[in-house]
């Protein structure tokens, strides 16, 4: 099982090359989804990294995969300004779920 990072600056994706995990740099949201739906596809990703502007490009596709796939496992990471707000996010989706506002 791999780790795969789709990431929108150069930086993150050569830091996670450091630790051994492969990945891509990307700017349109075309180019995302194309990937995505090809990372979904192969069996041996277990993990899919994505950075919050990836996350931001296409919202709905990710929130829906993360909703109703069991693999592979979609994790949004902070970009390196670190302005996301991760919390609002996971509450977010949990709101979506369970259908009550957190």
């Amino acid at each position: 099982m791999r780790v795969y990072c789709i990431s929108d600056n150069i930086d993150t994706q050569m830091g996670l090359r450091l630790a051994g995990i492969e990945g891509i740099v990307l700017h349109e949201r075309t180019e995302v989804l194309a990937c995505l739906n090809k990372l979904i596809e192969d069996k041996d990703i277990a993990i899919i990294l994505m950075t919050t502007k990836i996350v931001n490009l296409c919202p709905d596709v990710v929130s829906k995969y993360k909703l109703e796939l069991s693999q592979p496992l979609l994790v949004e990471i902070p970009d390196r300004h670190g302005s996301a707000q991760i919390g609002k996010t996971i509450d977010k989706y949990i709101s979506e779920a369970i259908g009550i506002k957190l």
